[in-house]
């Protein structure tokens, strides 16, 4: 699902089931991390570092711990751009050399619709406008979840970059559908705040792409070199 969104240059892996603990054991120091977390919390840590591990050994990376660091975002080794993500039944990791690519963000989730007033709180009056547009083009697909989905993946790939936060309403995105049976299409976010600078340019725009299989919705944002 997500290897279909990024370029060949990138090695995802992906694990489909709750992802047991016993499946996929964590260095100390990681385990550390979630020692207080509920099972769940455990489970998914340790089953997506486990997809993490795989594709730096494909990579031809010595696997190592994978901490996380200011704000969550997991701390890679030198030379390698990646994201990770998990929600019920599916977890992912994506890993790229940074001659590659510079920056990378994925982000899974539920396909189904957001909690009441999530939308608002999550999107600008401009991307609802256009969500109703093509929803009643595609009604099958939940748009806010997938829009929501798309600015999780612009933040993975922005803060890296940047070591800032970036608000849900400091990106603007528009969401495009492909014609075919499965739902698929790409996406582009305007950034609203002054974007990171990539080989001497400011970047002013963020590209992704989407799919919705099964019952997830998926979605990538990369950051090539300039």
């Amino acid at each position: 699902m997500i290897t279909d969104l990024l370029p060949d240059s990138v090695v995802a892996v992906e694990s489909f089931g709750d992802g047991g603990a016993d499946q996929a054991p964590l260095y100390p120091e990681e385990a550390e991390v979630v020692a207080q977390a509920v099972q769940k919390r455990r489970c998914e840590f340790a089953a997506v570092r486990a997809c993490a591990r795989r594709a730096m050994d494909k990579l031809g990376v010595p696997p190592q711990p994978i901490l996380p660091g200011e704000h969550g975002a997991p701390l890679w080794p030198a030379g390698l751009a990646g994201s990770m993500t998990h929600c019920d039944g599916y977890g992912a990791a994506a890993l790229v050399r940074t001659t590659d690519l510079v920056s990378l963000g994925i982000d899974a989730e539920p396909h189904g619709p957001l909690p009441k007033g999530v939308l608002d709180a999550v999107s600008l009056p401009a991307e609802r406008a256009r969500l109703a547009l093509v929803a009643a083009q595609r009604p099958a697909v939940h748009w806010d979840r997938l829009l929501f989905s798309a600015k999780e993946s612009v933040y993975k790939a922005w803060f890296p970059l940047t070591g800032e936060w970036l608000g849900f309403e400091e990106a603007d995105i528009e969401v495009h559908a492909a014609s075919g049976a499965v739902p698929y299409g790409h996406f582009r976010a305007e950034l609203l705040v002054p974007g990171p600078v990539v080989g001497g340019r400011r970047l002013r725009y963020f590209e992704g792409r989407w799919t919705v299989r099964h019952q997830w919705v998926a979605t990538a944002v990369t950051i090539p070199p300039v």
